[in-house]
This record gives structure tokens, C-alpha cells and sequence, in this order.
């Protein structure tokens, strides 16, 4: 038993399962055994359990690989298993047994209870072959009554359908006054097969009958699909009785879209008319209640008429899908068409809401429309539309009040009409986009379920809509001036420039207000952006803003210096067209002895104040600095100082003595330089310095394009003479502009064949009765 409990239990299981099977399998010795050879060759102790087992050899194995102990153990292993087997060996017979007795108990049963059960199936068998020999006999007798009962009952039948249909008229005319047209249909539907097969002959009149009475039936149920009273559920069955009597439903399904369809026109044509009328923000007018209200029922109507047509036309999705979308792009055109107006934003929200308000009744009944996302799509065009068409309006406000001045400097019926007009123009760049980001603002701040979902889209359209609008103002801008500029695509505005041109004091007004956008306007529009986006947009704070100031900055900086150099430009060449007719008009080498300073010198002292004046009106004042001759790079020995022109003209008029006088003067410009033309500022001392020296240059290019003779030098050097005086209360830069009238005087010298000038006392004696007769003439006028 200790051996027995040292076995493993897995050892035990397969032992107990190889000792059933070798006893439940028959025997395998037919089906041969391995030779001996192969068997001596791969024998192992393991082989005691297989059905090739050799004694002899396992022992001689066994003898091989073990010791003495080992085989002692071996020895008592087996003793322990052959006791285990034989006991199992026991309990299975035991069990056999048993088995057996138990059957053998049960077939003594069943032998018993068979005993008498042959007798008692032969006495059924007669009973039931008894029974069905009286049960022949039975229906031998019956036969020939029940067919005469069968026969009269198909009669009877026969005559009930007779009697139905000569009483079907009278049914129908009853069921038409008590309105049970679900009965009458099924009566004559019912009397259908019978009138088709005897309808012409026998039953010709209730035939006749019934069809007039049907078709009473027809307009009836027709009448009931139409009427708006009915019930969807009635309106539903009426089709479907219809459809019963083989009426040609299609017929009437085309009618009663077509029905939808001019109740589609009805609803676009309220729409309209509700679009066309102003929102009052401060308070609602009981006109505009009503409107709405109006309209909400004939939605409502509108709504209840689909979901009936849905409801008794299956399968008819698609048109009422289609027809639905038709009616949101209907009113997103009457949209469309108030924008092009130029619709305010209060206006657009309310027809927004309106929208939205039908969109969503109607998605209530037609869900496969999808009309939320239909109208978002159409929404986004008419927000993006509204955007850009307010940016234009912005625009074309800026071009209408610079245009309306261009007039009004035309026909000068305006004191300091530049001044209005920068302004003005100010008022339009900066107000305008002002109440745009408060349109914009509106349209954000209502948080209309629409607009929710495109706040994000919306802010990055206002933003890019600035950007761009400050491009195309500053195109404008440049085309406006006369310059041509290919990136401007606005055809209207350039349709209407083309043939005017501006005049100078404009050009100026565009330089000082493309100042005030880079250095105001750009910056508060930009705060006013970023107070107005919050940090939203589709482009998100990773990317920034989609309007770049800096970038925008830099435009109109360039373009203000570009205007004001324009502005320059244009004043120069009005002088310069003067001058020439001056220096062009008398034949200088017959000129007579100058008595007084020529008239030209007012004509160009008159233009010099008209462009002070303008200047006056737009630019600021600088920084209050003369450059005078004594503190500038022109000192006192600058190549045209007086000493040095009173010593060259005292000279004679030979030709050695001007030689020398050029030797000398071109000695002088290389030893000393002098800075004429500077960085022109956006003020008004630098504008007209500016204007002078170039209104000078010229007129020293005009001078050496001369040949004078001692009088024609002599009124040159009057007239430069006269100019000295009054040119210091104009320009701001004296020593330049006495060295450029040196210039001018020196260059009559050289082109004069006989240079002989005039004395001081006498030059200061005719410039003084100038100075007096300019005097007088002003005091005159300001009498006047």
C-alpha cells in the first residue's frame, strides 16, 4: 500500500485506462508483429505496456541497465501494480455482472407483460372494421338528400348575390348621403367580377346605376384630397379608395404638387415683401408684427400641406426634398437681392432668423432634405456676399466724397474747400469702418443658431475683407491721382474716373490722408479687430490675424511720399509752363531798359501763394528753422556771394572777362558743396522750399537757354533782385534760394553779350516802387 500510495495519480488514470482498453479491444496478434530484430534493436523498458511486449527480452534490458537495487525496487513496483490490476480486475467483474442480472430481470418482464396483448388487438380490429361498414351504409342513405341540400344552398347563394346587385344602386346612394365611402367602394368593388361578366346584359341598368353613383364617389373623394379642412388621415384614405376604383391617382398627385408648387410662389412673394420691409431696432411697428405673423402661418400651412402629400403619396421623398430646398434658395436670392442694395445688418439677421424659423419647421417633416446643412451652405455665401458688399459700399463712400470735392474745387464754391475735404475724407476712412465692425459685431453678438456656426468663418472673412479693402483703397487711390495701376479690378469706379483728371490740391489731400490711415486709422482698426475676434476664427492664434498692419502700413507710406512728390510735380510744371512763356515770348537781345519788375514775377508769386495756401489747409506746420546764409553750408563765401557777383559784373563785357568769370565760379562749386534738395517732409515749409528751389532750377535752365543783351540782363537781374526780397518769407531754406537766384543771375551773365548790371541804388529804388504799387493794389482790393 505504500508503494501503491507513492504512485503518482496521473500514473494510476493511464494504467486504469491502458487495462480497459487492452480488455474491451479485441485481439490485435493477426495483425502481425515487427521482426525480432528490429524490435532487439529499439527496445526500451517502456514497451511493457504495448501489445509487442517480449518477457525475455524486457528482462534482459532490465538486467542491462539496472543495478541490484534497481532491481529490487523494480521488483517491488511491479508486486505493488500486478496487486493493483488484479483488484481492478476484480471491480470489473464485479460490475459485469451485476449488468447482467439486471438485464436478464428485465427481459423476464417484458415476456410477461406480451402474454394476452395478440387477443386484445384482434378484438379491435373487428370493432373499427364494424364501425366503418355502418358508416358506408350511412352515407349510402344520405347521398342523394345532401346533394339536394348542396344544391339548394348553392342556389340560395346565387340569388343573396342577385339580390346585391339589384340592390347596389340604392347601397350606393346611401353611403354617399351618410359619406361611408369605404363601404361603397367595397360594395363596388365587390360587384366588380359580376358586372364585368353579365354587365351588358342582364345587370345592363344596375351597372348603369352603380357607375353614376361611383363616379358621384370619385369627385367626392377628389374633393376631400384638396381640401385643406380634411385630416391628413382622411386626405390618406380618400387616395387610397381611389386608388381602389382604378382612378388614375398620378393625375392627381401632378395636380396637388403643382398645388405645392403655387404655394411655394405664394411664400417667396410674402418673403419678399417682409425682406423689403426696414427692421425698426428701437422698437417693432405693430406693420411689421403682422408681417410676421402672416408669414409664420403660411409656413405653418405650408408645412402641414407637405407632410400630407408625404403622407399619401409614399415614395415621394425626392420631389418634396427638392422642393423644400427650392423654397430655402429662393429666399436666400431675395437675400442675395437686398444685399445688393445695400441691406443693413439688423435687416440681414431678421431675414436670417425668418430662415432659419421655415428651415427648421420644415425639417421637422421632411428630414431626408437635410435643409439645416442646405441652408448653413447658402448662409455662408450670403455672410461672405454681405461682407464684401459692405467693404465695396466702404469703398465707394471714400470715392463719392473725394469726387464730390474734385467738383467743388472746380467751381471753388467752398472757402478752404482742401480742408473740407481731408476732412470729409478722414470722417469716410475712419467712420465707415467703423460702423462696418459694427455691423459685423451685430452679426456676431445676436447669436443666431445660423450664425453660430459660422462666427469662426465670419471673423476671418472681416478680417481678410480689410486687408483687401486697404488694397484696393490704395489702388483707388493711385488711379484716382491719374497713376495707372493694372491691380485695381473695381470696373465701376474705373469707368467713372476715366476722362477726369485731379487737380493738384487733391493730390495733396491724398498724400495727408494716406498719412492719417498708416498713423491712425490702421492702428485703431487693428485694436478694434483684435477686440472684435477675441481669439476666434478658423485661422485660430497659432496664425495670427489675416489683416497685416505693418504690411499695410508700408503700402501707404509709399504711396503718401508718392503723392506728395505728384503734388510737387504737378505745381512745378505749372510754374514751369510760365516760365517758359516768359523767357520764350520777347527777343531778349532787343530787349528795352528795364523800368519795373516784370509782370511774370507776380504771375509766379501769385502761384507760390496759391500752393502756400493749399499747403496751409492740409499739411502742418514743421519745425520753425531758418536757414540763412550766414549759419549754412552757403556762407559768405559761397561762389555766389555779392562781393564776388558786384566784382565779376563790374567787369567788362569782353570775352576774356566772362572766361575768367566761369574759371572763378566753377573754381568756387568744387572747394564748397551745398545740399539744394532734401528729404521732402509732410510739412508745409518743406513743401513749398521744395517747390521754390525746383520753380528756380528751372528758371535758370530757362536762362541759360537765352542770349541776352544789357537791358534783357539788367531786367533779369530786377526781377531776381525783386524775388530775394519777397522769396524769404516763402521758403524756409534762404540759403539755398539765394544761392539758386545767384545762380540764376550768373547765368544770365554768361548768355548776356554786353553783362553790365545795375547799380544797387538803383535796383532798390524800382524794387521799393514795386513793393509800394503791390502795396496799393492790395489795399484796393481789401477796400473793394
Amino acid at each position: 500500500m505504500e508503494v501503491e500510495g507513492a504512485l503518482p495519480m496521473d500514473d494510476k488514470a493511464k494504467r486504469m485506462r491502458d487495462l480497459l482498453s487492452s480488455f474491451y479491444t479485441p485481439d490485435q496478434s493477426s495483425s502481425g508483429s515487427p521482426p525480432p530484430n528490429t524490435v532487439s534493436r529499439f527496445a526500451t523498458l517502456d514497451t511493457i505496456n504495448t501489445t509487442s511486449f517480449d518477457a525475455d527480452q524486457y528482462m534482459n534490458l532490465l538486467v542491462q541497465k539496472s543495478s541490484l537495487e534497481g532491481l529490487l525496487q523494480k521488483h517491488v513496483e511491479m508486486a505493488a501494480e500486478i496487486k493493483n490490476l488484479d483488484t481492478d480486475l476484480q471491480m470489473l467483474v464485479y460490475e459485469n455482472y451485476n449488468k447482467f442480472i439486471s438485464a436478464t430481470d428485465t427481459i423476464k418482464k417484458m415476456k410477461n407483460n406480451i402474454v394476452g396483448m395478440e387477443t386484445n388487438m384482434e378484438q379491435l380490429l373487428e370493432k373499427i372494421t364494424s364501425v366503418q361498414s355502418r358508416s358506408d351504409g350511412v352515407n349510402t342513405s344520405l347521398f342523394e338528400k345532401r346533394e339536394h341540400i348542396e344544391k339548394l344552398h348553392r342556389t340560395r347563394n346565387l340569388l343573396r348575390k342577385v339580390q346585391f346587385i339589384y340592390d347596389l344602386p340604392t347601397r350606393l346612394q346611401k353611403c354617399i348621403k351618410s359619406e361611408a365611402y369605404a363601404e361603397a367602394v367595397k360594395f363596388y368593388t365587390g360587384a366588380t367580377p359580376i358586372f364585368k361578366a353579365y354587365g351588358d346584359s342582364s345587370f345592363l341598368d344596375c351597372k348603369r346605376a352603380s357607375e353614376e353613383a361611383v363616379s358621384v364617389i370619385i369627385n367626392n373623394l377628389q374633393g376631400k384630397v384638396f381640401s385643406d379642412s380634411e385630416s391628413i388621415q382622411a386626405r390618406a384614405e380618400a387616395v387610397m379608395l381611389l386608388k381602389k376604383l382604378d382612378f388614375p391617382v398620378e393625375n392627381l398627385k401632378v395636380k396637388l404638387f403643382e398645388k405645392l408648387e403655387q404655394f411655394l410662389v405664394d411664400l417667396d412673394l410674402e418673403y419678399k415683401e417682409l425682406a423689403n420691409v426696414p427692421v425698426n431696432i428701437d422698437e417693432s411697428t405693430n406693420q411689421d408684427s403682422a408681417s410676421t405673423t402672416t408669414h409664420e402661418a403660411s409656413v405653418h400651412e405650408f408645412v402641414e400641406a407637405v407632410r400630407a402629400y408625404k403622407v399619401i403619396f409614399l415614395h415621394s421623398e425626392l420631389q418634396l426634398c427638392n422642393l423644400g430646398q427650392d423654397l430655402v434658395k429662393k429666399h436666400f436670392e431675395a437675400i442675395h437681392q437686398q444685399i445688393m442694395k445695400q441691406v443693413r445688418s439688423a435687416d440681414l439677421l431678421a431675414m436670417l432668423r425668418v430662415i432659419w424659423t421655415d428651415v427648421l419647421l420644415m425639417d421637422e417633416v421632411l428630414p431626408e432634405a437635410s435643409l439645416p446643412d442646405f441652408a448653413l451652405q447658402h448662409a455662408r455665401v450670403a455672410v461672405k456676399d454681405y461682407t464684401c458688399s459692405t467693404f465695396s459700399r466702404l469703398l465707394t463712400n471714400i470715392s463719392d466724397t473725394l469726387k464730390k470735392f474734385q467738383f467743388t474745387l472746380k467751381e471753388e464754391m467752398e472757402e478752404n474747400p482742401l480742408h473740407a475735404a481731408l476732412e470729409a475724407s478722414k470722417k469716410a476712412v475712419i467712420q465707415g469702418s467703423m460702423n462696418a465692425l459694427m455691423d459685423f459685431r451685430l452679426l456676431l453678438d445676436e447669436n443666431p443658431e445660423l450664425l453660430i456656426k459660422l462666427r469662426d468663418l465670419t471673423i476671418d472673412w472681416v478680417h481678410e475683407g480689410f486687408q483687401d479693402f486697404f488694397r484696393k483703397l490704395d489702388g483707388y487711390f493711385l488711379l484716382f491721382s491719374g497713376k495707372k495701376n493694372s491691380a485695381f479690378q473695381d470696373v465701376n469706379l474705373i469707368e467713372e474716373m476715366q476722362g477726369e483728371k485731379i487737380c493738384a490740391g487733391l493730390v495733396l489731400v491724398l498724400a495727408q490722408l494716406t498719412l492719417y490711415i498708416e498713423q491712425t486709422a490702421i492702428p485703431r482698426i487693428t485694436e478694434e479687430l483684435a477686440s472684435f475676434s477675441g481669439g476666434g476664427g478658423v485661422r485660430g492664434l497659432q496664425h495670427g490675424l489675416a489683416i497685416v498692419p505693418a504690411e499695410i502700413c508700408r503700402i501707404f507710406r509709399s504711396s503718401g511720399e508718392s503723392f506728395l512728390h505728384l503734388y510737387i510735380k504737378m505745381r512745378t510744371q505749372k510754374i514751369s509752363v510760365l516760365l517758359k512763356k516768359r523767357f520764350t515770348a520777347p527777343n531778349w537781345v532787343k530787349h528795352k531798359e528795364p523800368r519795373e519788375v516784370h509782370m511774370f514775377v507776380d504771375l509766379l508769386l501769385q502761384e507760390l501763394e496759391e500752393i502756400r495756401s493749399e499747403v496751409k489747409q492740409i499739411l502742418p506746420e514743421g519745425p520753425t528753422h531758418k536757414h540763412r546764409r550766414n549759419n549754412s553750408n552757403g556762407s559768405t563765401t559761397s561762389s555766389r556771394s555779392n562781393p564776388l557777383r558786384d566784382d565779376r559784373l563790374s567787369r567788362s563785357n569782353t570775352q576774356k572777362a566772362r572766361s575768367q568769370l566761369l574759371e572763378s565760379h566753377l573754381a568756387k562749386l568744387f572747394k564748397q558743396k551745398m545740399e539744394i534738395f532734401t528729404k521732402v517732409e509732410h510739412t508745409q515749409e518743406s513743401v513749398v522750399t521744395t517747390i521754390v528751389k525746383l520753380s528756380l532750377k528751372s528758371l535758370q535752365e530757362f536762362v541759360r537757354l537765352q542770349t541776352f543783351n544789357r537791358s534783357g540782363f539788367q531786367q533779369i537781374q530786377l526781377d531776381i533782385h525783386f524775388l530775394r526780397t519777397t522769396l524769404k518769407d516763402i521758403a524756409e531754406d534762404e540759403a539755398a534760394v539765394d544761392f539758386l537766384l545767384d545762380e540764376v543771375v550768373v547765368s544770365s551773365a554768361e548768355r548776356c553779350l554786353d553783362a553790365n548790371p545795375l547799380e544797387p541804388p538803383v535796383l532798390d529804388r524800382l524794387v521799393q516802387a514795386k513793393l509800394a504799387k503791390s502795396s496799393e493794389q492790395s489795399g484796393d482790393e481789401k477796400s473793394k
